[in-house]
């Protein structure tokens, strides 16, 4: 896939390979075992400087926390669903979940979860469509 088709990552510590394949990028610690989103350079739990190791972060993960989210700026729809998955093999991250009823009856702390990549909606000045990561409910594969 060449540049001029391949989509565009929505934030940093999300990589899109030459075929057009996402995948989430982190940084485990050498010096206290801590996994991160994103390159790092600087441990922010042991403070070590330059112990971090660049890997590939785990795609699924169980929910820590949630919020129905009610209110937000014009154009986004709610309520939506914005939670924080501890990911498979360590690491935490927020995102949004989908394809849920926004319900507590519907959520579950420890539920677990797969990471989806999707288009945004969002596009570039030169017309590449963003891709983001998002969460979706992995009990029964729904």
């Amino acid at each position: 896939m060449n540049d001029v088709n391949r989509p565009l990552a929505a934030m940093r510590f999300l990589n899109i390979d030459e075929a057009g394949k996402a995948s989430l990028i982190g940084s485990r610690c050498e010096a206290c075992g801590a996994i991160v989103p994103g390159q790092k350079e600087v441990c922010a739990c042991c403070t070590a400087r330059g112990r971090m190791v660049p890997m590939k972060l785990a795609e699924h993960g169980k929910v820590y926390t949630y919020t129905i989210v009610s209110r937000s700026f014009p154009g986004v729809k709610t309520p939506f669903v914005s939670a924080v998955v501890d990911l498979d093999g360590g690491g935490c991250l927020p995102g949004v979940l989908l394809d849920v009823t926004p319900a507590p009856s519907a959520i579950t702390y420890d539920m677990p979860v797969d990471v989806v990549f999707r288009d945004t909606g969002q596009r570039a000045a030169d017309g590449r469509p963003f891709v983001s990561h998002y969460f979706v409910s992995a009990k029964g594969d729904q």
